[in-house]
């Protein structure tokens, strides 16, 4: 008889920008949820400001977190909390196996704030990120900005070609993306990604 695999359990979230009470409350969430990864996209703090209780909480709970820049830290800020807690890992130019699934992602965006990055650059970094995962069945995208041509462009935010291209050639079953605030909890589906709009709305899914 054919045992049934484990799910995984994740609680994705972005735009945190340096809400130490929300961070509690998503540290809490996710001891209660019993999750088994938290994913962070980008946008943990606002302009660079202080990375303190952004991250202890969610360490103290002894849950596995996942990073990546948004367009308001650099990735000195990342590196630097991924060498403070051992259990924080960043996606940016990596891939993380986790239970199977291969999670890869890329930061910043291409339009506003203080750290964003060309498009095509973005593309590229997920180019590289997938090519370590790409054999295996299951797989997670995540990026900060928003993808073109979806709901999230209702905000009047432009969304990247380059995540929206990334999504029709890697073809991830998930793709996690932030940067839209007003977009967060919204989901729809682009081919056959789901694409999870989080913003400040933690969500909590099983694959």
């Amino acid at each position: 008889m054919k045992t049934e695999e484990k799910k995984t359990k994740i609680l994705a979230v972005s735009d945190i920008h340096g809400d130490e009470n929300f961070v509690k409350k998503l540290a809490k969430k996710a001891k209660d949820e019993n999750v088994d990864l938290v994913i962070i996209a980008g946008d943990l703090t606002m302009f660079e400001s202080s990375t303190k209780n952004l991250i202890g909480p969610f360490a103290k709970e002894n849950k596995e977190v996942i990073l990546i820049p948004g367009n308001h830290e650099s990735m000195d800020t990342i590196r630097n909390l991924t060498q403070t807690y051992p259990k924080i890992k960043h996606l940016q130019e990596y891939s993380i196996i986790k239970n199977n699934i291969g999670i890869f992602g890329a930061g910043y965006d291409s339009i506003v704030g203080p750290f964003s990055t060309e498009d095509e650059e973005i593309f590229k970094v997920l180019k590289r990120g997938n090519e370590r995962v790409k054999d295996l069945k299951k797989k997670i995208m995540v990026t900060h900005t928003n993808p073109a041509g979806s709901i999230s462009e209702f905000s009047g935010v432009e969304g990247s070609k380059a995540v929206r291209r990334a999504i029709k050639e890697f073809k991830p079953d998930i793709l996690i993306s932030g940067h839209v605030h007003e977009a967060g909890g919204l989901q729809e589906k682009i081919g056959k990604t789901i694409v999870l709009h989080v913003g400040r709305k933690p969500t909590i899914f099983e694959i």
